[in-house]
């Protein structure tokens, strides 16, 4: 095996300068929700996966006739499916001579350098699903499928962030632990539109750097990693689509809709992650609103829906689109358990879809789910597991000698796993 070309200065002592690393924002990794009994503290292996609980739900009849109605548990999976490594190797003589002190700084960077990496992943949940480096399929059921903002006009006050947190709320949302993530770049704006309304909390801890304060009963955050949405034709051109087919015509479950009016034979239509909204208007049709997640009552807020995969149009410019199903269940407007709609769904009802844009995110609940539990030792290795205080990544780290080589290697890695309840969380369309 080759040496490693490594570049090192030609000095027996190094004076540390003291020069900070350029680090990312990490407030993903920190506020995401990592608290899994039996899971988290055990040595796991990629692909092992941990299930939790959903809250249960039910209908209510207005009536003492009783008619028993079944009970269905409400489970999402959350699997390790993902891993990473950060390595490298000195000669003995690098080592011995140039590096020996200095493995701090070498061991610092590779750290934060696969922390970012892990940050950049779980943030990924916000658009679509992650996909899975063990079966290597996206996970079709975590992420929100509503949002605020048309990806055009910019989110630049509290006023916007108060009726995004009004809109997320009137559908229903967890009444604790609400937090929301912003662009870096567009917190100035935000902030300097309410310097003369509002004081918001500082938080001292140098490590907490990210946070914002407290408005409207939710932390906010601020990443220079959120993820980019690259959306298909129908979005970039601001595309009316017609409803032309519904795959359930009984209301039950309906996760699959058919449109016209796409570019015809365009194939980057759709892409997995597009999200769209039934438009209001449209002739005598009535217009789409959700209902309350709980008690089924009309709310406020329109239809919308997640593209789970990318779709081209055919010759005629029709396209299938598959979306985003809470536990299953995707429209619904049969008095069900599942019910989400105020009315059917009827052909000729239009949707429109957001173009490219930065994704925010607000979720509530401690919905947002990252497992990182410690990989097993790499036998005959030395080899120890800990937890970076910037970053707040579970990494592992072993090291050791090519026998009878001239090598000394040392490998940093780490296996997690993320998912958001799509019902907890809305995605914030920022321009780009």
């Amino acid at each position: 095996m080759a040496l490693p070309n490594n570049i090192l200065q030609q000095v027996q002592t190094y004076q540390m300068s003291g020069l900070a690393f350029l680090l990312n924002s990490f407030c993903g990794i920190h506020e995401t929700n990592k608290k899994f009994k039996d899971f988290e503290n055990l040595t796991a292996n990629l692909g092992d996966t941990v299930t939790f609980d959903l809250p249960p739900r039910y209908n209510a009849a207005a009536s003492l006739v009783v008619t028993f109605q079944d009970s269905a548990q409400r489970v999402q999976p959350l699997e390790a499916s993902q891993s990473a490594n950060v390595s490298y190797a000195f000669s003995n003589q690098q080592f011995i001579f140039n590096v020996h002190d200095y493995m701090e700084r070498f061991g610092k960077s590779a750290i934060i350098r696969l922390g970012n990496l892990i940050e950049t992943d779980i943030l990924k949940n916000i658009i679509s699903g992650v996909q899975n480096q063990v079966t290597g399929l996206p996970n079709i059921n975590s992420g929100p499928f509503r949002f605020f903002g048309d990806g055009v006009t910019p989110i630049n006050s509290f006023g916007q962030l108060a009726q995004a947190l009004a809109n997320f709320r009137d559908f229903g949302a967890a009444p604790q632990n609400t937090k929301c993530f912003l662009p870096m770049t567009n917190v100035p704006s935000i902030v300097n539109s309410g310097l003369n309304q509002f004081v918001m909390d500082r938080n001292e801890d140098l490590a907490m750097s990210w946070q914002l304060g407290r408005f409207s009963n939710c932390e906010f955050y601020q990443s220079n990693l959120l993820p980019i949405q690259v959306a298909g034709t129908v979005g970039n051109a601001h595309q009316t689509l017609t409803l032309t087919n519904v795959n359930d015509p009984t209301g039950n479950n309906v996760t699959v809709l058919t449109f016209s009016g796409a570019t015809p034979n365009d194939p980057n239509a759709v892409k997995s992650g597009d999200l769209f909204q039934f438009q209001d208007g449209v002739g005598s049709l009535p217009n789409l609103r959700f209902l309350t997640f709980t008690g089924y009552n009309p709310s406020a807020q329109p239809v919308q829906f997640l593209a789970t995969a990318n779709v081209g149009a055919d010759g005629s410019g029709n396209v299938v689109v598959p979306i985003r199903t809470v536990n299953g269940f995707g429209l619904v407007w049969a008095a069900t358990a599942n019910q989400n709609l105020n009315t059917a769904l009827v052909n000729g009802m239009q949707v429109k879809a957001l173009p490219t844009h930065r994704a925010g995110f607000i979720w509530s609940g401690d919905a947002f789910y990252l497992a990182m539990p410690a990989l097993p030792e790499e036998v005959p290795f030395p080899t120890a597991n800990g937890v970076d205080p910037d970053s707040g990544a579970s990494i592992r780290n072993y090291y050791g000698s090519l026998f009878g080589q001239n090598q000394r290697g040392y490998v940093n890695d780490a296996i997690w796993g993320s998912t958001i309840v799509p019902e907890y969380g809305m995605r914030l369309a920022f321009p780009v």
